[in-house]
């Protein structure tokens, strides 16, 4: 680039910088144009995006708010379509007319609307048994989508302890209650399901006529009444107290009312269990050595718009002080935010917003300044305090932040167009003037990334690691921009700096705070010390380590003693095991009056456990590759000869008992069972006019467009580290059972990998990584969220994984079934593999029909929906439950358009069989694959080789166990 061009640029970009002013700090006032990037003289930084909630708002922010309140009942709905709403008459004792909503359809009503404006809405409903998840519905004006957010509307449930006291197992420590629903009639405001506006929604009407149309996403519902009005959003404190001064109401004396926080009366979430902390002795309960039910929230509270409420007898009318005992040691360089309620109400606006800031310690936060506590008028009796998870201040920077990853990430791949994934560093690529606004897009989101980390160490007073995430990346993009032509050498480094500011969005949107107590009190009585004395420190410390020598923790304790037991071995983790030990005792153990000793036990144990004749009657969650070599070593039961086998089977497809068959035996159950489907971004296919791909053949010709683009799809790998046993390539798989072909003939006594379809379907499995140049390494999580690879096959589980953990594609991806073989009548062939895993019986086993009985309970729907909606309830949606059974998925809390897409793959699902010798087919077909990308070798001279070695293999087995040998 020449000198004076160079010397352009830099003018230009100085008087840019020059006409930009800082990042407005964030505010409860804070404009939600402004928040999102729009500087406070009213210069635009960036541009808002087209269909989001900012732009929406900025296209009708000169209109008034009409005080007019607009009321539509829900049993005057309209229309329907996709549905069949039923007008009910009598619910949640209340009479009157209300209307039952389906979990898929649509309902709407016609309005009239008085006067042109921006309305709020609420909605009276009530949450009706469904699939214990939140209801979610989006909502259209005449027909369209005001903004993409309203898409995902969620009205939530209320959750209680099973059982009003804390229960105690026979070793004295305490159990989690089970949390169960406590439907009731709620009101809600339509507000941002994410948390980032701390206002309502508003929605703009002109007058006239309208329809307003509510789509079922997930859940049926019963709807009261939805109401359009306007919003009053609470007075200041200092308006409040003058309140109370012309009202007469005067401070109490002498009044402490202590809450335990385990004893919340509701929850939004079943996830808001009571938890134990034994880190403390001044944690009430506290006990030294047994495991007491003694806080809440912690870890699990900590997803915007999750609330917990408490009931608490207030002694006489009058003012009282408001102090919460809690701890918050998870979130360091920022603050937890909580919003208040009393008795369903914000006492004054800075109760939407109550910081609880970092400290490995207890804390009295007694809620006020710092000149003086604030004021809480209680009636005599009963009140409820609820508090809520909110982002607050923290919801325009995230909101920034956001966007500027998308930003990045679109430019990161304009850049990879031109480069490529693996550049060349000593070429010029001339980035700057192939790309013209590079370096301007760079330095608008360095000052922006800089603008928030200022903005956050204003807010929580401190540096931390939350800001040096954000200085780090904002650095590189200003260095980057001033030096154009060394972006191609630090690509890497930029995407692993943006990847850890798309993780900086997950990490600051969570807002955990755990809870000890809450204290109502008197202004003018003493708070207590929220930490014990160091000489109570040390004495906690002694004790807990000497009783460490006696207390077993890993035992999951009975809370009935029977005579007939069985042992049963889980091995998955404690939270896993606690609430399949609940299952047990209140269900399993009543129904048939078998006792189980529960206990958590590694997988690699169990064969040693067996073969020295200490192994259990029933170990759960083994792999697949295990019930078949059990059981041709006599060590594992054959269920097919029990009572009730051909019922239980039925709740499964056959290919879920494939795995575990084997000369007419059944080895096993299956618990869960695992396939791929197809993810894809529905951005960048838009932006690149590609459709997601139906057939192989639109594989084929879809990849060379991404290619241009210098991106990549995703083809599954098997896992060749930390495995016992190297299962065989899905993708493999795929196209090996699309084309008619099986793994193996003769009753599994030979390879069926060289026939005409196995070695077709090896060509074009190894034409992907020759003739395409797919990767063979790669991280498809990191490079799905940045767009390099927007199409990828993976296992349906990885749904979980984006749900959770990619705040920042939210709404921009989807999961369909693989593409497929064209048959010759038109059809579409979809067959894919599964994986999972099963519960096997041992041979040792005591009381083998009692374990059978408890395998039985297992498998069934009932046991497998609860144990799944309690997972998913205990650890979010990270930890849905893949069961194998076809009518307990139908019951777990999936969007309806997402299960659909489950249901149409699973009917292609086939298994793997396992054989003698089976471990040898995963091995040698991955040598096989390797030996044609490294080598260049013939697919049918490579596959041919390793055929023999399987072949020799499973020979030798069948041998070795007196099986009929291949012909």
């Amino acid at each position: 680039m020449s000198l004076s061009r160079r010397m352009m640029n830099r003018t230009l970009v100085t008087v840019m910088l020059i006409s930009m002013t800082a990042l407005p700090a964030a505010s409860a006032e804070l404009p939600a144009a402004q928040a999102q990037g729009v500087t406070g003289n009213g210069q635009e930084v960036r541009q808002l995006p087209e269909g989001s909630y900012e732009h929406y708002l900025q296209q009708y922010e000169r209109e008034e708010q009409p005080r007019e309140e607009i009321m539509l009942k829900g049993a005057d709905y309209t229309g329907a379509e996709g549905m069949s709403p039923e007008v009910l008459t009598e619910l949640g004792g209340e009479t009157g007319r209300y209307v039952r909503t389906e979990e898929s359809g649509s309902v709407e009503w016609q309005l009239d609307v008085p006067k042109s404006g921006l309305y709020h809405i609420s909605v009276r409903y009530y949450p009706v048994k469904g699939k214990s998840s939140a209801i979610e519905r989006e909502l259209l004006i005449d027909g369209k989508l005001p903004f993409t957010s309203a898409r995902n509307l969620s009205f939530g449930r209320i959750w209680v302890n099973e059982n009003p006291e804390i229960q105690q197992d026979n070793r004295d420590n305490d159990l989690r209650p089970r949390q169960i629903e406590a439907p009731a009639w709620q009101e809600t405001l339509l507000r941002d399901t994410e948390g980032y506006y701390e206002e309502p929604y508003q929605f703009y009407l002109s007058a006239g006529r309208h329809t307003l149309t509510m789509v079922s996403s997930r859940e049926p519902m019963v709807i009261d009444y939805i109401k359009l009005h306007s919003y009053a959003a609470p007075a200041a404190y200092a308006e409040v107290k003058q309140g109370y001064e012309a009202k007469g109401y005067k401070p109490t004396s002498g009044h402490q009312v202590k809450i335990q926080g385990e004893d919340a009366a509701y929850k939004s979430s079943p996830t808001l269990y009571p938890i134990t902390d034994r880190s403390s002795p001044s944690t009430e309960p506290y006990d030294v050595s047994k495991i007491r039910m003694n806080t809440i929230g912690g870890n699990n509270w900590r997803v915007p718009g999750q609330w917990i409420a408490w009931e608490v007898e207030a002694p006489e009318d009058g003012l009282y002080n408001i102090t919460i005992k809690g701890r918050q040691e998870l979130l360091r360089g920022v603050y937890s935010t909580r919003s208040l309620r009393i008795d369903g109400e914000i006492p004054f606006r800075e109760m939407l917003q109550i910081p609880f800031y970092y400290d490995s310690d207890w804390q009295m936060n007694r809620l006020g300044n710092d000149d003086e506590p604030y004021l809480f008028y209680l009636s005599k009796g009963k009140n409820e305090l609820q508090l809520e998870v909110s982002l607050g201040a923290i919801a325009p920077l995230l909101r920034q932040v956001e966007a500027s990853v998308l930003d990045i990430n679109a430019m990161y791949r304009k850049i990879l167009m031109i480069t490529g994934n693996v550049p060349d560093p000593y070429r010029d690529y001339r980035l700057e003037e192939q790309i013209p606004d590079m370096t301007a897009v760079f330095r608008e989101q360095s000052q922006i990334l800089y603008g928030v980390s200022e903005e956050l160490v204003r807010l929580t007073g401190e540096k931390s690691d939350k800001t040096a995430t954000l200085n780090k990346t904002a650095y590189q993009l200003a260095d980057m921009a001033d030096k154009p032509e060394t972006v191609q050498k630090r690509l890497s480094q930029f995407k692993i700096n943006v990847g850890s500011v798309g993780s900086w969005i997950l990490e600051v949107w969570e807002q955990p705070l755990e809870i000890d107590y809450l204290l109502l009190s008197s202004p003018d009585v003493k708070l207590p010390k929220a930490n014990a004395s160091g000489f109570r420190k040390l004495v906690h410390e002694v004790s807990s380590f000497t009783h460490s020598f006696f207390e077993d923790y890993n035992t999951i304790g009975n809370t009935t003693e029977n005579g007939e037991t069985i042992d049963v071995w889980i091995g998955t983790g404690r939270d896993q095991a606690q609430v399949l030990k609940a299952m047990i005792d209140d269900t399993f153990t009543p129904l048939t009056g078998i006792g189980v000793n529960l206990k958590l036990v590694s997988p690699n144990v169990l064969l040693r456990a067996s073969l020295a004749g200490e192994g259990p009657d029933v170990a759960m969650q083994v792999g697949n590759d295990m019930p078949v070599n059990f059981g041709m070593r006599k060590a594992a039961e054959d269920l097919s000869k029990y009572p009730g086998y051909e019922d239980v089977v039925k709740q499964f497809r056959d290919s879920a008992l494939v795995p575990y068959r084997f000369e007419n035996q059944v080895f096993a159950l299956p618990e869960q069972q695992i396939f791929n489907m197809l993810f894809y971004r529905k951005d960048i296919l838009q932006e690149l006019n590609l459709a997601p791909p139906q057939t192989w053949d639109e594989v084929y010709a879809m990849i060379p467009v991404l290619q241009k683009h210098r991106m990549d799809m995703a083809l599954p790998l098997a896992q060749t580290t930390g495995v016992p046993v190297l299962e065989v390539n899905r993708a493999y798989a795929m196209l090996l059972y699309q084309m008619g072909g099986s793994f193996y003939l003769n009753n599994g006594a030979k390879s069926g990998l060289d026939t005409e379809n196995g070695l077709a379907a090896f060509k074009n499995w190894t034409n992907f990584y020759t003739s395409y140049k797919l990767p063979l390494i790669f991280d498809f999580p990191m490079r799905f969220r940045t767009g390099e690879m927007p199409v990828g096959i993976q296992d349906y589980t990885f749904y979980n994984y984006l749900t959770v953990s990619a705040p920042e594609i939210k709404g921009l991806w989807e999961f369909i079934p693989v593409p497929g073989t064209k048959q010759p009548d038109g059809s579409i062939r979809r067959d894919v593999a599964s994986g999972g895993t099963a519960a096997l019986m041992l041979r040792q086993a005591k009381n083998k029909d009692a374990a059978w009985e408890f395998m039985k309970w297992w498998v069934d729907k009932d046991s497998q929906v609860r144990f799944g909606r309690e997972m998913e309830g205990l650890m979010g949606a990270a930890a849905r439950y893949p069961t194998a059974n076809v009518e307990a998925l139908k019951e777990l809390p999936w969007p309806t358009s997402d299960y659909r897409h489950l249901e149409e793959q699973w009917q292609w699902v086939q298994g793997v069989p396992e054989v003698p010798g089976g471990y040898f087919t995963g091995r040698h077909l991955d040598n096989a694959l390797r030996e044609v990308i490294n080598n260049g070798t013939n697919t049918a001279d490579a596959l041919y080789d390793y055929v023999q070695e399987i072949d020799y293999e499973i020979d030798q087995k069948r041998a070795e166990f007196d099986l009929k040998r291949r012909e």
